[in-house]
């Protein structure tokens, strides 16, 4: 049983900014627990077309910001989970499923932690945020990592993981993550 994890890079403005400041080229992080990736799991924009409509999202590379932008480049890992962590995990995200109306971009947390400082805020999240909070509390995550700090440079260290595919988003459903291997 596999958990994954996306890391992709959009040319949103968002995203060329948080590229410039960071760095690195993937800025974005989710989370899926389907191999097809059909549903993502993450904190980014609710609306393609608005990028201050940011909230809880379900994601595809069928859907959304990825349809509006057909050059998007992505990198997928896969971490192996135990049964008690998938249940755990499909616990935390159907909290967010059941109320996700009530919970926004965490816009401010994403600049005060590139500064290194946390910014708790109840309901608020961005991607790796979110992505981290679920991995400490499947004890993926070093439990004394701060959430609210994680970028998703930060992500891409975890030892436990396995690459799966690297290339463009439309190319990931129609050729499966084997042409990595």
């Amino acid at each position: 049983m596999y958990l994954y994890l996306i890391f992709s890079k959009t040319e949103t403005w968002l995203s060329k900014v948080l590229r410039i400041f960071l760095q690195t080229k993937y800025v974005h992080s989710a989370i899926s627990l389907e191999e097809t990736l059909k549903t993502m799991y993450s904190f980014g924009r609710v609306d393609p077309y608005n990028p201050f409509s940011g909230g809880f999202t379900q994601e595809s590379f069928r859907t959304g910001i990825y349809i509006k932008n057909q050059n998007c480049e992505c990198l997928v890992y896969r971490i192996q989970i135990t049964e008690d962590q998938y249940a755990v995990l499909m616990n935390e995200i159907s909290k967010f499923l059941s109320s996700s109306m009530s919970f926004r971009y965490n816009f401010i947390g994403l600049f005060t932690a590139a500064f290194n400082i946390p910014l708790k805020r109840k309901n608020y999240y961005f991607c790796s945020q979110f992505v981290s909070e679920l991995l400490i509390k499947i004890n993926v995550l070093d439990s004394s990592i701060t959430p609210e700090l994680i970028k998703p440079t930060d992500l891409l260290r975890l030892d436990a993981k396995e690459k799966v595919f690297e290339g463009l988003t439309r190319k990931y459903e129609v050729i499966p993550h084997q042409i990595a291997q």
